[in-house]
């Protein structure tokens, strides 16, 4: 039995939804693998780009997570691993204290593990647990925290290039809306093309030496074994709380692109991203989560197959084999980066009003009012805490806000407006 069912719709150049137990023919989904990796790229390799770790070998546990990912959740689930954010802190945290890059991988394979633990015991308790821990209006809060709480980083991206960044969004937006086929469906990678042409016409981009162009094409990854130290392991661990809180969150932003219930599928999405993430942290690679950019591309190509996700791993994969690709990062211009940030993550936040509108959330009730709003402030303001060591983001405060927040506001108004009982 064959993984995928192929569209053959598609061949006419058709623009109806792909599911994710569905393909386009290879030559096309290759094409949207690209379209995948293009969205994933910049940020995998900023985070290795930050805390020092090889870039090559990043993206190389990147690809191999996301395969495994796909597995363990039967194809059910379509997404991309890429490296976390929520690792940044804890590694230049642990360098300050003199922590050696194996010991800090330690801690990677500690979070991975333990994240693995909790899905096994969501898988244990039932799906039932999500639907009462994410109901309509938290669930829209923390789809809309994933969308906004990342736009400073795409904003900061467009104020450094504003026109190249102008003309990029403007080139997806045209063939978002006006194209059709496969024009349509590729808009990501067309605006990025169009971008960077841009950008190379209005001349060189500062700061950017031929050491790159001096890389050699082909070279295998660079592999640390890890080293579990306690102390640091602990300082990493607290970023498990913020993975669980984005795959929660990203997996209801999925089911609202794709139009499913895929709340049985939350243990398996926490299992995948723990595997993956300790594979990474046993080998040299930074920690991984669920990546909005690609369910924002979903969203916007209306391709949701499992096949194209795959390709863009395999894509990764390959890529992580070339040097000259690690040390080229830095040729990679903000304006593009930042041009096809705005749509992506829009299109999320997006997502989560859907999912307030199709489930009828009355925000004339209080509680859905107040809770969701203080959510959305805290993640958008991006509200920062350093927790034992650990800087906490504001997309995680939000999360952890709406998400504790509402169920015990709304037990403790249960209790308060419960009639007392009659002599």
């Amino acid at each position: 039995m064959p993984l995928w069912r192929v569209r053959a719709e598609d061949v006419t150049g058709a623009a109806g939804v792909v599911a994710p137990e569905e393909r386009l023919g290879w030559p096309s989904t290759v094409g949207f693998g690209a379209q995948h990796v293009a969205a994933m790229f910049s940020a995998t390799v900023l985070v290795p780009t930050v805390t020092g770790f090889p870039v090559t070998t990043t993206l190389l546990f990147s690809g191999l997570g996301t395969l495994l990912f796909l597995v363990v959740t039967r194809n059910r689930v379509p997404g991309y691993l890429g490296a976390s954010f929520a690792y940044v802190g804890p590694f230049l945290a642990a360098g300050e204290a003199g922590a050696e890059p194996a010991a800090m991988l330690g801690g990677v394979l500690v979070a991975g593990v333990t994240l693995v633990m909790l899905g096994v015991a969501v898988k244990a308790l039932g799906a039932g647990l999500v639907e009462v821990l994410l109901p309509p209006v938290v669930t829209g809060a923390v789809v809309v925290l994933v969308g906004l709480g990342m736009a400073p980083l795409a904003t900061a991206s467009v104020s450094a290039q504003p026109v190249v960044a102008g003309v990029t969004l403007l080139t997806i937006v045209v063939a978002a809306v006006a194209g059709r086929g496969l024009w349509r469906r590729l808009a990501v990678v067309l605006g990025i093309a169009v971008g960077w042409s841009a950008s190379w016409l209005s001349g060189p981009v500062e700061n950017v030496s031929s050491g790159p162009l001096d890389a050699a094409w082909i070279g295998v990854p660079e592999l640390t074994a890890p080293v579990i130290t306690p102390s640091v392991s602990l300082l990493v661990l607290p970023v498990v709380i913020t993975v669980l809180a984005e795959n929660l969150g990203h997996l209801k932003a999925v089911a609202a692109v794709t139009g499913r219930d895929l709340d049985r599928q939350a243990g398996d999405v926490l299992i995948g991203n723990g595997l993956a993430t300790a594979l990474a942290g046993g080998g040299g690679g930074v920690g991984t989560t669920t990546y909005g950019e690609n369910i924002g591309v979903m969203a916007l190509s209306r391709v949701h197959s499992t096949a194209a996700c795959a390709t863009a791993a395999v894509l990764a994969v390959a890529l992580s084999f070339s040097p000259r690709v690690g040390a080229a990062v830095v040729l990679v211009p903000p304006g593009v980066i930042g041009g096809a940030a705005l749509v992506l993550f829009g299109l999320i936040a997006m997502l989560g009003f859907r999912v307030w509108s199709d489930h009828q959330v009355d925000f004339r009730d209080p509680l859905n009012l107040v809770v969701a709003g203080a959510a959305l402030v805290a993640g958008v303001g991006g509200l920062t805490f350093t927790v034992g060591g650990v800087e906490v983001g504001g997309m995680a405060w939000g999360a952890l806000v709406v998400v504790l927040l509402y169920p015990a506001l709304r037990a403790l108004r249960a209790v308060v407006t419960r009639p007392s009982p009659t002599r």
